[in-house]
């Protein structure tokens, strides 16, 4: 794609992303197992209910997760210089997962966002020991650097669930590491918007969190101190990480479709990539979640298990490209 190209479609994607999330959204208003009558909603209280308890609630939990997570998987892609990295494969929702069940088999009385900050420990915890690992290790093959994030997610997930079979909480972390919606109402969505001020802080740090991903020798050339800026944008990755587990749960691959599809149309900038990144989270969450309403309806499937799908064949699409020359950043 040439640079003219590219700068009309990096101009182009949020507006097109935007209307995909405005006309998705009306859809999830009108989508679930209570049917609505448009013509009688405002007389009717029972239809009134549900849409300003369940299904308002619903598409803004949605929204603010599809974008979060969006945005932590492009920040932590653009981080590491490598497009297969994300939440999903470098462990960081597992180590979300165990500091949650730590969290409830220590401090089970504590409110919900005290266990959202020992999530986030565990989860930067996790995501700094990664980074750390491939930075010492300098893996030659970009595909190495996800294969040994997903070994040590399966190290911090198989803690989990023996710290949770032995509190009897196995069922819990089974719900927890696949990401659902059905239950959300007003009054239990609410911490997400903590997700969605954490994407709004990392654009605010977008020139240097882009300028860092350059590499430490470059940052510093241009006085931007590489460090604090790369803890920053682990930190934000890992507390997103933490509220969307803790409140929904894990929404596998998220982190990793659509960073890639925005980033291969409108260039690597974050100022101008981080918009669309954002929007196109936030819209394709509402599409999955619409499809998992409708296919066996009036039951659900969970988002988390059709986002898995779609991303485990993104992945594969990715792995397969000839030479992995898109692996690079």
């Amino acid at each position: 794609m040439t640079a003219p190209t590219r700068t009309r479609a990096a101009a182009v994607a949020p507006w097109a992303a935007a209307a995909a999330v405005v006309v998705l959204g009306g859809v999830s208003l009108l989508v679930g197992a209570a049917t609505l009558d448009l013509s009688t909603l405002w007389s009717d209280p029972a239809q009134l209910q549900v849409v300003t308890v369940s299904r308002i609630p619903r598409t803004l939990a949605l929204i603010l997760t599809g974008a979060a997570m969006a945005v932590a998987g492009l920040i932590m892609q653009h981080l590491t210089r490598n497009r297969f990295v994300s939440p999903s494969t470098a462990g960081t929702i597992e180590a979300a997962g165990l500091g949650l069940v730590v969290a409830l088999l220590f401090f089970a009385s504590a409110p919900v966002l005290a266990k959202i900050g020992v999530a986030t420990v565990f989860a930067l915890a996790g995501t700094a020991l990664f980074v750390g690992l491939i930075q010492r290790l300098r893996l030659p093959d970009p595909m190495m650097v996800p294969l040994l994030g997903i070994m040590l997610g399966a190290i911090f997930g198989a803690l989990a669930e023996l710290l949770a079979y032995r509190a009897n909480l196995t069922q819990a972390i089974s719900v927890w590491m696949n990401g659902d919606f059905s239950g959300v109402l007003q009054g239990r969505y609410e911490t997400l918007w903590l997700a969605g001020a954490a994407a709004v802080l990392a654009y605010a740090f977008a020139r240097q969190l882009t300028a860092a991903g350059m590499g430490e020798a470059f940052a510093t050339s241009i006085g931007v101190p590489y460090r604090l800026i790369l803890g920053a944008g682990l930190a934000i990755t890992a507390f997103t990480t933490a509220v969307v587990v803790t409140t929904v749960g894990a929404i596998p691959f998220l982190g990793l479709i659509v960073p890639n599809v925005v980033t291969l149309i409108a260039g690597d900038n974050l100022r101008r990539t981080l918009p669309a990144t954002a929007l196109g989270g936030a819209a394709l969450v509402l599409a999955c979640d619409i499809v998992g309403r409708l296919i066996i309806h009036p039951y659900e499937v969970p988002v988390g298990t059709i986002v898995g799908v779609l991303g485990a064949g993104a992945f594969l699409v990715l792995v397969l490209r000839k030479g992995n020359r898109y692996a690079s950043a």
